[in-house]
């Protein structure tokens, strides 16, 4: 055997599992309608917020928006910001009459082992617990995230009629500049293989996942797991967080909605290349030999494909097959954010911008200007 008739046997043999046994993670996971509670819980939404003040008027509005029956408040976070992001806040709430629903909280400067947003959040769970209120449930939300007037509802009566701990959506990302029809249904394909929405949902299953634009949380598992300070220093807190309530013995789900978008633009390659370098080494524990194993990984699973279709004989069959199978494993998500099926073919050319930014991760981490967000640097290489 050849070593590209190896390789491309190779790929061939990942992309027959990836379709049939990982979950059929490549399915887009939206979840079974739910009958509604016969009592609605109270939910207090804790919004962290730094300089977002582009993005977080239309977020509060949609917030005050929801029909919901049962107590709802919303808590804004304002970390730091500059831009006059607690006064377009409040703008916002003032237009809606929802001032009486909407409380800013400031954060404190932030203590050595958070994170910047699991220290928001956590500030603004803990100015709620200050004035004893027991609310049922936190709404952990982005200031980036347009809600539709029946999500809140949606989420709260799923986790009430399956006796979900957690409920998270993976909302609907920002897809119209060449850019993000390029790398955004690329990126949420590669999370759901990482972690099959199926997997997570399953009690019986060690795969915990969440998506942290949008999440649900019981108080009682919050206060269960220790609140925020048992994940303080995950970067990854989404998963860090769906991880942690699910081994203290509580449900999670997590699914793709259309009824949550993001509003945060991302014109340019260059802006999802830093999106993906933010976390992408944090995501392999920091560890150089996961990172070259991953960059082989990646490279014999999406790009050989491409490589060996010319390669005559036996391997360019089999490496056509590989990239077909690729390209029907992704044409669901294509379609799922409304592209014409030409963008599946294209997994390939997404992947290596991944590859890339996943190495460039490894190398801000080791310059120690590892997870930057925002002028914020939040991890760094030890010395």
């Amino acid at each position: 055997m050849t070593p590209a008739l190896g390789v491309a046997a190779l790929s061939f043999a990942v992309w027959l599992y990836l379709l049939l046994g990982r979950g059929f993670f490549w399915r887009p996971y939206e979840g079974v309608a739910v009958p509604l509670p016969e009592r609605w819980p109270s939910v207090v939404a804790i919004v962290p917020a730094r300089n977002e003040a582009v993005v977080v008027g239309e977020a509060v509005a949609s917030l005050l928006a929801q029909r919901y029956d049962g107590d709802f408040r919303i808590v804004l976070v304002d970390d730091h910001s500059t831009d006059g992001t607690a006064e377009t806040a409040r703008a916002a709430a003032a237009g809606r009459g929802g001032e009486g629903r909407l409380a800013l909280e400031p954060a404190p400067p932030l203590p050595t082992g958070w994170t910047g947003k699991l220290w928001a959040l956590n500030t603004g769970a803990e100015a709620v617990e200050r004035c004893g209120d027991s609310p049922d449930f936190y709404l952990f939300t982005d200031a980036d995230i347009v809600h539709s007037p029946a999500n809140l509802a949606g989420l709260v009566a799923r986790a009430e009629a399956e006796r979900r701990d957690l409920v998270s959506e993976m909302v609907l990302l920002r897809c119209r500049s060449p850019a993000e029809r390029f790398l955004i249904p690329a990126f949420v394909f590669f999370f759901a293989m990482l972690y099959p929405f199926g997997w997570s949902n399953d009690p019986r299953r060690g795969t915990a996942a969440a998506a942290g634009g949008c999440v649900l949380l019981r108080r009682s598992a919050y206060r269960r797991i220790g609140g925020l300070a048992a994940i303080r220093g995950a970067l990854i807190d989404d998963c860090a967080l769906a991880k942690a309530v699910k081994s203290s013995g509580g449900a999670t789900w997590l699914g793709l909605t259309r009824e949550a978008r993001s509003v945060r633009p991302y014109p340019a390659i260059a802006d999802v290349w830093r999106m993906v370098a933010r976390t992408a080494y944090a995501q392999l524990g920091y560890s150089p030999l996961l990172l070259a194993g991953t960059v082989l990984g990646l490279a014999v699973t999406y790009l050989a494909p491409v490589a060996l279709v010319f390669a005559g004989g036996a391997a360019a069959w089999l490496a056509t097959a590989a990239w077909a199978a690729m390209t029907l494993a992704y044409l669901p998500m294509v379609r799922f954010y409304g592209l014409p099926p030409l963008y599946a073919p294209l997994l390939p050319a997404a992947a290596s911008v991944y590859l890339a930014a996943t190495v460039d991760s490894a190398r801000r981490y080791w310059r120690g200007a590892g997870g930057e967000w925002k002028g914020r640097v939040e991890w760094r290489r030890p010395s």
